[in-house]
């Protein structure tokens, strides 16, 4: 299974244009942050395809932050200097917008975005505990005294070295 998920920052403004069968395609390039907070960022390409990619055109921007869910591929390039390039290139299925606020209509069943909902309660949907009443008489009078712990003189056990007698070579059968 090929499937990938990547947070990600829009480097250059999708752009979008049309295969000659008509079907549309957004390309543009992201940049994925590296590892550690000193890591340099990463540029990969993003292709989105049909109603998608017309979605990534009209909604999304250079410097915004997505997460992206697709499809990982390479692609071969032959170089002038003579030799092959492999560059990677991910294949949208799913975008989600993360951060500020998006400026655009509401966005088709393709494009995730998070529900809203009413904040959270925090207090515990449960019933309070009910409290046990037992009928017992107790005497405000009378007290118990605490036990006290008060070792006992203790003595380990001493125990005496086992010795077995040596076999008699003589009787052991061969």
């Amino acid at each position: 299974m090929n499937s990938c998920i990547l947070m990600a920052e829009i480097y250059d403004t999708p752009q979008l244009r049309h295969t000659p069968d008509g079907l549309e395609v957004t390309e543009m390039i992201v940049h994925v942050p590296g590892v550690r907070p000193d890591d340099p960022s990463h540029p990969l390409k993003v292709v989105g395809w049909g109603n998608l990619a017309k979605e990534i055109h009209q909604t999304y921007k250079e410097g915004d932050r997505v997460i992206i869910e697709g499809r990982l591929g390479m692609n071969t390039f032959d170089r002038p200097e003579g030799f092959k390039e492999k560059r990677a290139e991910l294949t949208v299925q799913k975008i989600h917008g993360i951060g500020k606020e998006m400026n655009s209509s509401p966005p088709a069943t393709t494009m995730a975005q998070p529900a809203q909902r009413p904040p959270e309660s925090y207090e515990s949907t449960r019933p309070a505990p009910i409290p046990v009443t037992t009928n017992v008489a107790v005497t405000p009078q009378v007290t118990i005294p605490e036990p006290t712990y008060q070792p006992a003189n203790f003595q380990p056990p001493s125990y005496q070295p086992v010795s077995a007698p040596e076999p008699d070579p003589d009787d052991i059968p061969f």
